[in-house]
């Protein structure tokens, strides 16, 4: 059963792709093509098509824009930065993994090939700055700065990842820092680019960011766990997909360092030459749960979302009903 989204998400869907298609409409026809299809509002043809994803992240810039400012519509172009950095590195990632489905189809790659696919993230990458240097914030220079330390930091995380493929020594506080890069600190940008770009209070916009930070820690626990254990049906891909990849996400992580006679044998399965076979799939997934590492990082998830929750504590934010919403949402994808 699909979960019902939470009105922030569609309302967010609403406001932003206007500015999004706007956006991609001025790329050359080749690439805008690639980037119609990656977004879902096209088929491989190019016929019209409604395969989005959730708008998330322009949610959480909209909530907290409206939470800050008063003024949801202020953060339009933050929220559409974002999203257009967000999917620059889904673009990217897709390509590096090797994944050959997202939101239940073909990935840009395999219907357009690497180099197209590859070609369509540099664009959005390059658009997002665009985006916010025409909106009439006097600030938008200083939420670009922002965008672009961001975006240095998620592709740090990026790197990381693909360094830990290559190593068998990753400890957990490095595979934390991995997570951080590469998931939360975007998620933070979020949570703060619409009140940064319409000259919020500093405490405010610190608040904000904060929250995001340990959302964003929290979205990626619940997504290592999704790709062990999670729904096709939700998570477009196969079950035990990571174990298939031998990816190194932080429960597995955490076992593999756990020093249990589970995680012994986990290093064994990721450390075998030939693909793992179901049984052994399996059996990795087993040796995860048996070192305690899914409940440490249920836990961990659960810790991360009480210190979102102080963060907006100590900012003196108001209503922060939809945020919380939002973070219900995101924490509860059929655990």
């Amino acid at each position: 059963m699909t979960a019902v989204l939470p009105l922030a998400l569609r309302s967010a869907k609403e406001s932003v792709e206007p500015t999004l298609r706007s956006a991609v409409a001025r790329l050359d026809v080749d690439t805008r093509r690639v980037a119609e299809y990656h977004f879902g509002w096209s088929d491989v043809h190019g016929a019209p098509t409604d395969a989005g994803g959730k708008a998330l992240r322009p949610a959480m810039a909209l909530a907290a824009t409206e939470i800050a400012c008063g003024e949801p519509e202020l953060g339009v172009a933050g929220a559409a930065a974002v999203e257009l950095v967000h999917n620059f590195s889904l673009l990217h990632d897709d390509v590096m993994d090797g994944d050959t489905s997202r939101r239940h189809r073909p990935t840009a790659w395999t219907a357009f090939g690497s180099s197209a696919a590859i070609l369509a993230g540099d664009a959005l990458l390059a658009v997002a700055p665009e985006v916010l240097l025409e909106s009439a914030s006097p600030h938008a220079s200083v939420a670009v700065r922002s965008l672009s330390a961001t975006t240095r930091v998620l592709i740090a995380g990026q790197a990381a990842d693909l360094d830990f493929e290559k190593r068998t020594d990753v400890d957990l506080t490095e595979c934390l820092s991995m997570a951080h890069d590469k998931t939360a600190a975007l998620l933070a940008c979020a949570c703060s680019i619409g009140p940064l770009s319409a000259g919020a209070p500093r405490g405010k916009v610190r608040a904000l960011h904060g929250y995001g930070t340990e959302l964003g820690m929290a979205f990626q626990l619940v997504d290592d766990l999704l790709g062990l254990w999670g729904d096709p049906e939700v998570t477009g891909k196969p079950v035990l997909s990571d174990l298939r990849t031998r990816k190194k996400s932080v429960p597995v992580v955490h076992a593999l360092t756990s020093g249990t006679t589970a995680g012994e044998r986990l290093s064994e399965l990721y450390e075998q030459t030939e693909p793992l076979t179901e049984e052994q799939l399996h059996e990795a997934a087993e040796m995860v749960r048996r070192a305690g590492s899914e409940d440490w990082t249920r836990r961990e998830c659960r810790r991360r979302l009480e210190r979102a929750e102080a963060a907006l504590e100590a900012g003196s934010l108001g209503d922060t009903a939809a945020l919380g919403e939002l973070a219900e949402f995101i924490v509860r994808r059929k655990l």
